[in-house]
């Protein structure tokens, strides 16, 4: 589970992150990031999107489960200004664990490529 802090909740925030943030695709899910310049939001912030195209309500949890337990573990590579949103993609359903934080960790290192940020 994420910690609240770490929770996207806002659906203007979800949009502004997917509109203007940085795009990376990976074989099961696509990463969005932007660098937020509000003051006083705690740590990074990461959002997810699973859609009924990933599956089933069982298949998406599982799903949700997983990216959520990939995120967590990159917690401690994200800057507190950070805000990413990870959409899986419907082959992601039949992923592994540590292939989803795998790709996460690809997706966020051709982001910061892109970005000329240090990767």
């Amino acid at each position: 589970m994420l910690p609240a802090q770490n929770r996207m909740t806002r659906s203007t925030e979800f949009g502004v992150t997917v509109s203007q943030g940085t795009r990376a695709a990976q074989p099961d899910l696509v990463v969005y990031a932007l660098r937020s310049d509000e003051p006083g939001e705690p740590g990074p912030r990461i959002g997810l999107v699973v859609s009924k195209a990933v599956g089933n309500a069982v298949q998406r949890h599982r799903v949700s489960r997983r990216l959520r337990h990939a995120a967590r573990a990159l917690l401690g590579d994200l800057d507190p200004s950070e805000r990413m949103v990870i959409r899986a993609l419907p082959s992601s359903r039949h992923a592994i664990s540590p292939r989803l934080e795998q790709e996460l960790r690809t997706a966020l290192q051709r982001i910061r490529v892109r970005s000329g940020e240090s990767a």
